[in-house]
């Protein structure tokens, strides 16, 4: 079994996985990255139970992944946002993505993201299949495709 830590290897693989190699941690971030802010409503959406989801909100908001905002005082309430180190895991969330429709969704893919300037397809180059441009997290909208 792999420790919790990589200290002794020098490899950036092992050490972003320190972060975010838990499945429940890839599952906020793609949550977050669907506009869920809120601690009830990523609970809700997961299902997952509400400590492990306190320990992954705390380690991604400590490494600097997500960062907590108040919105509400007495009680005070949180959102949880990603930041820019956050938001640059959309290309590996995509990528996850389209290798999980390729290889598992036999239905078709769940989801199918589109370019909101053309309605054209992300591709595996994380470019529209229509107009070729080079799309960011903004630049799509997610459908629901032939595997929902």
């Amino acid at each position: 079994m792999l420790p919790r830590t990589y200290q002794t290897q020098n490899c950036s693989i092992a050490r972003g996985l320190e972060v975010v190699g838990d499945r429940w941690t890839l599952l906020v971030i793609r949550t977050a990255f669907e506009g869920v802010r809120r601690f009830d409503d990523f609970q809700s959406e997961l299902g997952v139970a509400r400590n492990v989801l306190t320990d992954r909100l705390g380690r991604l908001c400590d490494e600097g992944v997500m960062r907590r905002h108040r919105y509400q005082e007495r009680p005070d309430r949180y959102e949880y946002r990603l930041t820019r180190k956050g938001v640059e895991l959309w290309p590996v969330m995509m990528s996850i993505m389209l290798w999980g429709d390729r290889h598992y969704a036999e239905n078709g893919p769940p989801v199918l993201v589109t370019h909101r300037g053309c309605g054209g397809e992300l591709t595996r180059a994380l470019t529209c299949d229509k107009c070729g441009v080079s799309l960011q997290p903004n630049d799509i909208e997610p459908r629901p495709g032939p595997g929902i």
